[in-house]
């Protein structure tokens, strides 16, 4: 049999766009795109049988992780499961036929990936639960102290850093922000 799998990934969180021209008898729809929680491929990895094909747009729906990946070619060299990785033009099969280098590189591209899909996923579900994404602003009566600092240019930023808590580099972002807002007006 000719089963499929999909699910949200970066560039297809709706995936209307995943595996579209291939005629497959069963698809498996996961309803999410993050790591945990992936009860449609447990269930298509115990339905599948010796000698079946399993068809995915690419790595990144199929695994979150190289363990992951690893784990899943392991089942299906032990089941006989062919699968067919559509965008990467490869099975687990034709896999073994490169050499190392372009396995380190191909693997390399892949933990990129597999971080930026589970970074994302996170955050939207971060965002949705309302959130607050990335560090919290400074405090506006000590950003307005370390600005009083800096303009008398009586303090070093050294100084200006001990009594505000105000590094160097986020001290001259602020200031970015205050010229750029001063030059709108």
């Amino acid at each position: 049999m000719k089963y499929g799998y999909i699910r949200p990934i970066v560039g297809d969180q709706q995936t209307t766009e995943q595996l579209a021209n291939l005629t497959i008898d069963t698809i498996y729809v996961e309803s999410h795109g993050l790591a945990k929680q992936r009860v449609e491929l447990e269930r298509l990895l115990m339905d599948v049988q010796s000698g079946d094909t399993l068809y995915v747009q690419n790595i990144e729906v199929l695994a979150d992780s190289l363990q992951q990946l690893w784990d899943i070619l392991r089942l299906a060299e032990r089941d006989q499961l062919i699968i067919n990785f559509v965008d990467e033009q490869l099975t687990n099969q034709t896999m073994q036929s490169t050499t190392l280098l372009q396995n380190v590189e191909f693997f390399a591209k892949l933990q990129t990936t597999f971080l930026s899909h589970s970074s994302t996923f996170s955050l939207q579900v971060a965002k949705q639960q309302g959130k607050t994404i990335g560090r919290p602003r400074k405090s506006d009566d000590n950003l307005q102290r370390a600005f009083e600092m800096y303009d008398s240019k009586n303090f070093t930023l050294f100084d200006i850093k001990e009594e505000t808590g105000i590094s160097k580099s986020t001290l001259y972002r602020y200031l970015d922000e205050r010229a750029a807002s001063y030059d709108k007006q």
